[in-house]
């Protein structure tokens, strides 16, 4: 190469980098073929069950708008990283995430303690976040770009309280609650107060530890107030042994519990332990509606498995998503958060709106477990 043309070379490279960075220009978000959306889940793990499930809900919604052309013409790339649900492995993930595949949205993660690391976590990017399962009230506090498809556990603690009230003409209730876990304590807190403020009177309010296994000292206690409702917030492995004590010390009351209760059926030894139950959930595959049937169809043909309340809000955390990047007709990060405020979409968990803080304004399903099977039973609107 001549000098002179190399100079020519030289000096184009300078004003190119001044105003494009010479040839390393990464394309800009609206630019680009694809749009890459991430995932965060435990795929592996304690709470692998949880991830798998929302994941794949996800996926479905993100394939189904791909199968149609995709998004503002583009088809969706959906990368999802398995932080086993570790807080810490969580945002080692969403760094990742970001860093290195450069995706411009995160749907997740599923429980409380990783989503809320991962919400504060992303006020350095302002990225849209959208948690689909992590009920914990704290996860969309930390900044305006995290949003949820779930309702939060102190709701469904009101819920399940005026449920018993109102539906179950309770007068007296207890509570039994991990006095460790946020998700549990929270959910009691909201039952007790709402009873009490709603006329009923709660008559024991008894903890105990995240490792504990033996219920019997507080179940006793319990037993002693007769109560007409004993209220379990807790996740199913745990209700199963809760459930299996309260029939060893003789206890006679009809239990409640919340959206930790999915897949309860599978984990106690005698479904007559939790005949007649009922428990707050996202949704029911019993429900005719036509969006709920033709998800369970084809969530089955794709995965070969059942859809829990999981895969259903993973869903339903996607086609949000989806929705606020066609009303931004954008995938520019502050424009799809902006959008996702005035977002609403007739889901497979319900229709959904959301409110200042970011929650959803939703109905909430009561199931009712009878004959080892799970009944949809009531739905309470907010």
């Amino acid at each position: 190469m001549k000098k002179s043309s190399f100079t020519l070379v030289a000096i184009m490279c300078v004003l190119t980098l001044l105003f494009t960075g010479c040839g390393s220009k990464k394309a800009s978000t609206d630019e680009a073929k694809e749009i890459k959306i991430g995932g965060l889940a435990p795929l592996t793990g304690n709470v692998s069950v949880y991830g798998i499930s929302a994941s794949n809900g996800t996926k479905l919604a993100f394939d189904e708008a791909n199968e149609k052309g995709g998004v503002l013409g583009k088809k969706i790339k959906f990368i999802v990283e398995d932080e086993k649900g570790d807080a810490t492995e969580a945002v080692n993930a969403y760094n990742k995430l970001v860093n290195n595949e450069e995706v411009m949205a995160i749907i997740g993660d599923i429980t409380s303690k990783p989503s809320a690391a991962v919400a504060s976590a992303s006020q350095k990017e302002k990225l849209p976040v959208i948690t689909p399962t992590a009920t914990a009230a704290n996860v969309t506090t930390y900044g305006a770009n995290v949003y949820r498809a779930c309702f939060l556990d102190p709701f469904q603690g009101s819920v399940m309280a005026k449920f018993a009230k109102d539906k179950l003409s309770a007068k007296t209730a207890a509570v039994i609650y991990n006095t460790g876990d946020d998700y549990s304590s929270g959910i009691a807190e909201a039952f007790k107060k709402s009873f009490e403020k709603a006329g009923g009177k709660v008559v024991a309010y008894e903890g105990y530890g995240a490792t504990d296994k033996d219920f019997k000292s507080q179940l006793t206690k319990i037993k002693g107030e007769s109560p007409d409702v004993l209220m379990v917030p807790d996740y199913y492995n745990t209700v199963a042994l809760v459930a299996a004590q309260v029939k060893e010390v003789g206890l006679k009351t009809t239990l409640l519990g919340a959206d930790g209760w999915d897949g309860v059926l599978g984990s106690v030894q005698d479904p007559s332990l939790v005949e007649g139950a009922y428990f707050s959930n996202h949704y029911s595959p019993m429900d005719t509606n036509t969006k709920v049937q033709d998800f369970i169809k084809n969530y089955k043909a794709k995965f070969n498995a059942e859809p829990n309340a999981l895969s259903a809000l993973g869903y339903d955390a996607a086609k949000i998503l989806i929705a606020a990047i066609e009303k931004a007709k954008s995938t520019d990060k502050d424009k799809v958060v902006k959008a996702l405020k005035g977002v609403e979409i007739d889901g497979v968990t319900g229709k959904i709106s959301f409110d200042e803080n970011r929650n959803p304004i939703k109905s909430v399903t009561v199931l009712k477990l009878t004959g080892g099977k799970v009944e949809m039973f009531d739905k309470m609107n907010p």
